[in-house]
Protein backbone atom coordinates (compact mmCIF):
# COMPACT_ATOMS: atom_id res chain seq x y z
CA UNK A 1 0.00 0.00 0.00
CA UNK A 2 1.31 3.22 -1.04
CA UNK A 3 1.44 5.89 1.95
CA UNK A 4 -0.90 8.91 1.98
CA UNK A 5 2.13 11.19 1.36
CA UNK A 6 2.85 10.23 -1.94
CA UNK A 7 -0.72 11.03 -3.23
CA UNK A 8 -0.92 14.47 -1.44
CA UNK A 9 2.09 15.17 -3.51
CA UNK A 10 1.16 13.67 -6.46
CA UNK A 11 -1.99 15.95 -6.66
CA UNK A 12 -0.20 19.03 -5.58
CA UNK A 13 2.24 18.54 -8.34
CA UNK A 14 -0.50 18.10 -11.17
CA UNK A 15 -2.08 21.18 -9.90
CA UNK A 16 1.52 22.62 -10.60
CA UNK A 17 1.78 21.40 -13.94
CA UNK A 18 -1.73 22.54 -15.04
CA UNK A 19 -1.47 26.04 -13.51
CA UNK A 20 2.15 26.54 -15.92
CA UNK A 21 2.84 26.69 -19.49
CA UNK A 22 4.63 28.23 -21.75
CA UNK A 23 1.86 31.24 -22.60
CA UNK A 24 2.55 31.89 -18.75
CA UNK A 25 6.18 33.24 -19.19
CA UNK A 26 6.04 34.23 -23.04
CA UNK A 27 2.28 35.66 -23.76
CA UNK A 28 0.50 35.58 -26.68
CA UNK A 29 1.67 37.76 -30.20
CA UNK A 30 -0.09 40.68 -30.30
CA UNK A 31 -0.25 42.75 -33.82
CA UNK A 32 -0.58 46.60 -33.57
CA UNK A 33 -1.80 48.69 -35.94
CA UNK A 34 1.02 50.10 -37.18
CA UNK A 35 2.42 46.68 -38.50
CA UNK A 36 4.61 45.80 -34.67
CA UNK A 37 4.05 42.61 -33.29
CA UNK A 38 4.38 42.81 -29.25
CA UNK A 39 5.45 39.48 -26.74
CA UNK A 40 4.74 39.86 -23.69
CA UNK A 41 7.04 38.59 -21.48
CA UNK A 42 6.54 37.77 -17.56
CA UNK A 43 8.50 35.98 -14.67
CA UNK A 44 7.05 33.75 -13.10
CA UNK A 45 8.11 31.83 -9.37
CA UNK A 46 6.42 29.03 -7.60
CA UNK A 47 7.00 27.39 -3.83
CA UNK A 48 5.63 24.59 -2.99
CA UNK A 49 5.66 22.53 0.38
CA UNK A 50 4.06 18.77 1.03
CA UNK A 51 4.28 17.84 4.98
CA UNK A 52 2.68 14.83 6.97
CA UNK A 53 2.65 12.00 9.27
CA UNK A 54 1.42 9.56 11.13
CA UNK A 55 -0.18 10.20 14.74
CA UNK A 56 0.54 7.88 17.57
CA UNK A 57 -1.93 7.05 19.50
CA UNK A 58 -2.29 7.11 23.58
CA UNK A 59 -4.23 4.13 24.45
CA UNK A 60 -2.26 1.95 22.17
CA UNK A 61 -1.10 -1.20 23.59
CA UNK A 62 2.63 -0.93 24.44
CA UNK A 63 3.64 -4.87 22.93
CA UNK A 64 1.05 -5.87 19.75
CA UNK A 65 1.91 -8.61 18.12
CA UNK A 66 0.20 -7.37 14.74
CA UNK A 67 0.94 -4.07 13.21
CA UNK A 68 -1.19 -1.01 13.98
CA UNK A 69 -2.20 1.18 11.31
CA UNK A 70 -1.86 5.03 12.77
CA UNK A 71 -4.01 7.37 11.08
CA UNK A 72 -2.21 10.14 8.83
CA UNK A 73 -2.06 13.93 8.44
CA UNK A 74 -0.72 15.75 6.20
CA UNK A 75 -0.85 19.19 3.88
CA UNK A 76 0.45 21.12 1.34
CA UNK A 77 0.78 24.28 -0.24
CA UNK A 78 1.84 26.32 -3.06
CA UNK A 79 2.38 29.58 -3.98
CA UNK A 80 2.81 31.69 -7.59
CA UNK A 81 3.77 34.66 -8.33
CA UNK A 82 3.07 36.21 -11.99
CA UNK A 83 5.58 39.65 -12.66
CA UNK A 84 5.25 41.60 -15.80
CA UNK A 85 8.84 42.32 -17.10
CA UNK A 86 8.55 44.11 -20.29
CA UNK A 87 7.74 43.28 -23.66
CA UNK A 88 9.47 42.44 -27.08
CA UNK A 89 8.42 44.91 -30.04
CA UNK A 90 9.11 43.43 -33.21
CA UNK A 91 8.96 45.69 -36.16
CA UNK A 92 10.38 45.16 -39.43
CA UNK A 93 14.41 44.28 -38.57
CA UNK A 94 13.77 45.78 -35.57
CA UNK A 95 13.60 44.24 -32.32
CA UNK A 96 13.34 46.30 -29.28
CA UNK A 97 12.86 45.21 -25.47
CA UNK A 98 10.20 47.54 -23.14
CA UNK A 99 10.76 47.52 -19.98
CA UNK A 100 6.84 46.72 -17.81
CA UNK A 101 8.83 49.29 -15.31
CA UNK A 102 11.64 51.78 -15.07
CA UNK A 103 13.43 51.76 -11.83
CA UNK A 104 15.49 55.07 -12.50
CA UNK A 105 15.71 57.91 -15.29
CA UNK A 106 19.12 56.58 -15.37
CA UNK A 107 17.57 52.76 -16.72
CA UNK A 108 15.81 54.60 -18.92
CA UNK A 109 17.88 56.86 -20.59
CA UNK A 110 20.26 53.43 -21.49
CA UNK A 111 17.46 52.08 -22.82
CA UNK A 112 16.63 54.80 -25.13
CA UNK A 113 20.55 54.86 -25.85
CA UNK A 114 20.42 52.28 -29.06
CA UNK A 115 16.87 54.03 -30.61
CA UNK A 116 18.67 56.99 -30.38
CA UNK A 117 22.03 55.82 -32.17
CA UNK A 118 19.68 54.25 -34.92
CA UNK A 119 17.44 57.65 -35.30
CA UNK A 120 21.15 59.47 -36.00
CA UNK A 121 22.69 57.06 -38.23
CA UNK A 122 19.14 56.89 -40.23
CA UNK A 123 19.79 61.44 -40.24
CA UNK A 124 23.14 60.67 -41.26
CA UNK A 125 22.27 58.36 -44.23
CA UNK A 126 19.55 60.45 -45.47
CA UNK A 127 21.93 63.42 -45.60
CA UNK A 128 24.92 61.20 -47.35
CA UNK A 129 22.26 59.86 -50.13
CA UNK A 130 20.66 63.56 -50.90
CA UNK A 131 22.04 65.38 -53.65
CA UNK A 132 24.82 68.14 -52.37
CA UNK A 133 22.71 70.86 -54.38
CA UNK A 134 19.68 70.95 -52.34
CA UNK A 135 21.97 70.99 -48.94
CA UNK A 136 23.01 74.21 -50.21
Amino acid sequence: MEHPIGELMQTAMSSIKDMVDVNTVIGDPVTAAGGATIIPISKVSFGYVTAGGDLTCQDRPRHTPEPVDFPFAGGSGAGVSVQPVGFLVVSGDNVRMLPAQCHTVADRVVELIPTVIEDVKGMLQKNDSADPQTLM
